[in-house]
């Protein structure tokens, strides 16, 4: 996520038309799709348990229609750009930082990228390891053991240079993840139907005004997906048409996580767990489902870490002692022991984003977390700024308004947000 190119990996359509405008309807609106849609949904009804079935609904069409709008204001600033002719195009949205911000707006962007790629990266493990602890409970194995198990082979899958091998398997995880919510609407539904369920004590909205903004934080990971917009739109065959198809998929998405967070929250009510899978039934079915996905979740995790470490090993390779360490030697032994070098900095990387994991105390108040900060800055406060940057001259006094609303509300919502994440609710 720290550049558009590096996440090209995630995204198999545009392999094939990489990022020269010749990508069709179709493939933009798949790559959206798999740009937008994680693990994240099934924390949505437990979102919805803490705030409330209506007020959970409200908050997820609001977070969607602000995450589009803003995204809007991404492209709106990179085309102002490209109206100018001494200007050159921004390709990412560190180079929009840059452009707008200076060496500063770089900094400040991409480290928010890369912050919110760690936390994306640790939200795949505890998700892994709590499905895989609730998978195999006869063993009486935490979930932190679980996840240390699986880092052996995590570290092996970052090792790999070329990501493309792997790409397939965000769209299978993708796939599972349909599947689950599938799974789980099925198994909400016959409990609906059941005649032991009471409607009467499913919350509207929550007596504790904490829950809205926890709530609120996991609608925002939910909808994450900035670091591709750019690129997404660039990639566009027939670019004008790009913002009327991110509308239609925002709105299919936001409808059904709308759906799936209430009917969860409705089946299971104060039962409902931080990840939704938990609640499911120990059956084949529900086993099938839990393994696809923590399967999908590994071989996609060293997607996820990739950018991270492209920019550590940057950073490693301007080093003095690393270029004496590589250029040494007139064989390719010296080569080889900075080969190892980097594969040294990828497994530390990944124990630590696994020692992380193994002591967040929950997978719903760590997204929260993350959403509530990183996502909220990445997804509100910054597009705002910028548009003010660059467009602000040009502007209505309701657009100056509605930008200067955004970028406070963001600002107060990241503040109170990783405040009462940090508390709980």
């Amino acid at each position: 996520m720290a550049h558009q190119s590096d996440k090209t990996t995630q995204l198999p359509l545009l392999q094939s038309s990489g990022f020269s405008g010749t990508a069709s309807t179709f493939q933009t609106l798949g790559n959206i799709i798999v740009s937008i849609v994680g693990t994240g949904v099934l924390g949505l009804p437990f979102a919805f348990k803490v705030a409330g079935w209506a007020a959970g609904s409200l908050g997820v069409i609001i977070t969607g229609l602000a995450t589009y709008y803003c995204m809007l204001l991404l492209v709106q600033c990179r085309d102002k750009l490209a109206s100018e002719k001494e200007s050159t195009e921004a390709a990412t949205y560190g180079d929009l930082g840059f452009k707008c911000m200076g060496t500063t707006g770089r900094y400040l962007t991409e480290f928010l990228i890369i912050i919110a790629q760690c936390g994306g990266s640790v939200a795949y493990l505890i998700f892994i390891g709590q499905n895989l602890s609730s998978i195999f409970r006869s063993h009486n194995l935490t979930s932190s053991s679980f996840i240390f198990l699986v880092i052996p082979l995590q570290i092996v899958l970052s090792w790999i240079n070329s990501l493309s091998a792997l790409s397939p398997f965000s769209i299978f995880a993708d796939i599972c993840n349909l599947l689950a919510m599938a799974l789980v609407v099925k198994q909400d539904v016959q409990i609906i139907a059941g005649e032991d369920f009471s409607f009467a004590d499913r919350q509207a909205i929550t007596s504790h005004i904490g829950g809205l903004p926890f709530a609120g934080g996991m609608a925002v990971f939910c909808f994450e997906g900035f670091g591709m917009t750019l690129a997404l739109e660039s990639s566009m065959k027939e670019r004008g048409r790009f913002s009327k198809l991110l509308a239609q998929t925002f709105t299919g998405i936001t409808l059904v996580y709308t759906l799936f967070g209430f009917f969860g929250y409705i089946a299971y009510g104060d039962q409902t767990k931080d990840i939704v899978t938990l609640n499911l039934a120990h059956n084949w079915s529900s086993i099938a489902v839990q393994m696809g996905l923590c399967l999908g979740l590994i071989f996609t995790f060293p997607v996820m870490v990739h950018p991270i470490n492209e920019i550590v090993e940057q950073k490693l390779k301007k080093s003095t002692w690393f270029q004496k360490l590589a250029s040494s030697g007139c064989d390719n032994s010296m080569t080889k022991l900075a080969q190892c070098c980097i594969y040294i900095s990828r497994a530390i990387l990944v124990l630590g984003l696994a020692t992380l994991a193994s002591y967040v105390p929950g997978f719903g108040a760590f997204v929260s977390l993350v959403g509530s900060t990183v996502c909220a800055l990445m997804s509100f406060v910054l597009p705002a700024s910028f548009h003010l940057k660059l467009l602000g001259p040009s502007l209505s006094c309701w657009q100056k308004a509605l930008d200067v609303f955004i970028l406070c509300f963001g600002l107060v919502f990241a503040v109170y947000g990783t405040y009462n994440s940090i508390v709980g609710v």
